[in-house]
């Protein structure tokens, strides 16, 4: 089984990207560590219970960074909903936290053959590198952040999580061991959730499709009313899909680093033509087969078989 440990903020697409790799029976989900992001991580907490409630899954929860390295700390409520899940206050069970996030993510790392799916602002994962940076030379580190040749959701040139804490992002870019890899907004933007799509995933799985559209009615009606997008886009998920099937995303080397301060605070400026010579230090995707990875979303998330001409149609 592959050591995963999902560093979230959860948020919407958070809590599906958890879903998805909950019903992955190549996953071993060693924990979840939290850090503030589209809401503070007492929230994420509670959703991460909730999501327990609802899979009736035992996840090892572990309370990470509440505020960015050195910005005062911005959250998405207005996006994913004052809980961070549409605004359904959905119950859930109390539990136990099991630890801090900073020491599980260096004891695991220290272990090697790990993969960390990063999905909210890099704090946790920038702390946990400047303790101890060797720790992590054995360790996959895949970003959801950033943003390419696209335009971002929280200023014309950045993504929300490098924005969160620009500082962490440009931290972690330029000091892990080894070569991170970014989802960016360039092929989360492809990955929209349509009430089609929607609809036929609960023809497949009713239980899981009414709990998706639970969740997804307040961000959808979100991304209508500033994006004017019949849907929503489910940015984190596409980091489990390239773990899993590399072969749908297409990606590049390059040298980058995050903007952190001024109009571009967030920015990932990206030398796309090699104009300051320096050594490549991450990997971006800039391209995705779209119909194979809804394919692959569907099957995991519902446990059923797509027909694809149905699908073909829907897309």
């Amino acid at each position: 089984m592959k050591k995963i440990i999902i560093d979230a903020d959860p948020g919407i697409d958070d809590s599906i990207a958890i879903m998805l790799a909950a019903k992955l029976k190549e996953y071993e989900i060693l924990g979840i560590s939290l850090v503030s992001g589209n809401v503070h991580v007492e929230k994420g907490r509670k959703n991460v219970l909730r999501l327990m409630k609802f899979l009736q899954e035992d996840f090892k929860i572990y309370m990470g960074s509440g505020d960015p390295l050195c910005k005062e700390f911005i959250n998405a409520e207005d996006t994913h909903g004052e809980d961070g899940l549409g605004e359904t206050y959905l119950d859930y069970d109390e539990k136990e936290n099991s630890g801090d996030a900073i020491d599980f993510l260096i004891d695991e790392a220290k272990k090697g053959d790990l993969t960390i799916f990063a999905l909210g602002p890099l704090t946790n994962i920038a702390r946990a590198i400047e303790r101890d940076r060797d720790a992590f030379k054995d360790t996959r580190i895949i970003v959801m952040g950033g943003n390419f040749r696209s335009h971002g959701n929280m200023s014309p040139v950045a993504e929300f999580n490098f924005y969160v804490d620009p500082e962490a992002a440009d931290y972690v870019i330029k000091n892990a061991p080894r070569m991170i890899e970014i989802v960016p907004l360039d092929v989360t933007r492809e990955f929209v959730l349509t009430p089609s799509i929607l609809s036929y995933i609960k023809r497949l799985n009713l239980e899981m499709g009414n709990f998706i559209e639970k969740i997804t009615n307040f961000y959808m009606d979100f991304h209508w009313e500033y994006e004017k997008i019949i849907g929503s886009v489910i940015n984190d998920p596409l980091t489990i899909l390239l773990e899993r099937n590399p072969d749908l995303f297409q990606g590049k080397t390059y040298n980058a680093e995050c903007i952190t301060d001024g109009p571009a605070r967030g920015m990932l400026m990206v030398d796309a033509m090699d104009f300051m010579k320096k050594e490549k230090n991450l990997i971006i995707y800039e391209e995705i087969e779209v119909f194979e990875v809804w394919r692959d979303f569907i099957e995991v998330i519902t446990e059923r078989e797509v027909d694809i001409n149905v699908l073909g149609d829907l897309l």
